[in-house]
């Protein structure tokens, strides 16, 4: 479980979208909308290789996962947690994220191996620290 709330449960495994914040160096947050999906009790999100917020995250992996729906009420929960950035296990992880945006829009590339390759695409793997948000 990621959180001991019911709710909060049902809410991280219902939606896909969130925004993501990381800390510059300077200690300025920086947030971007990401897809995530859940493995296990840990989040994952892919994201290509080079992206400042993979940058960020070399130095201080500290995060919030903001979780929101796609239509009011405008509810959230927000997973504070650490980042590990992983360059294995890429397949199975990016897929976790594509099933859970399927029908939105977004398709698996036909070569999918390869598209990781190009991107130089790593999984983010948060691991939650403190859960919280409101749910009306």
């Amino acid at each position: 479980m990621i959180s001991d709330n019911e709710a909060f449960e049902q809410f991280i495994s219902e939606y896909r979208w969130a925004v993501l914040t990381t800390l510059r160096q300077s200690g300025s947050p920086v947030s971007s909308v990401v897809a995530y999906a859940r493995d296990g009790d840990e989040l994952v999100v892919s994201t290509p290789g080079m992206t400042f917020k993979r940058k960020t995250l070399e130095k201080d992996s500290r995060v919030n996962l903001c979780i929101v729906p796609n239509k009011e009420p405008f509810n959230f929960v927000s997973i504070e947690g650490d980042v590990v950035i992983e360059k294995e296990n890429l397949v199975r992880n990016t897929r976790l994220v594509f099933e859970n945006i399927k029908n939105t829009g977004f398709e698996e590339p036909e070569d999918f191996e390869r598209w990781l390759e190009n991107q130089q695409r790593v999984i983010l793997r948060i691991k939650p620290t403190r859960v919280y948000g409101v749910i009306r």
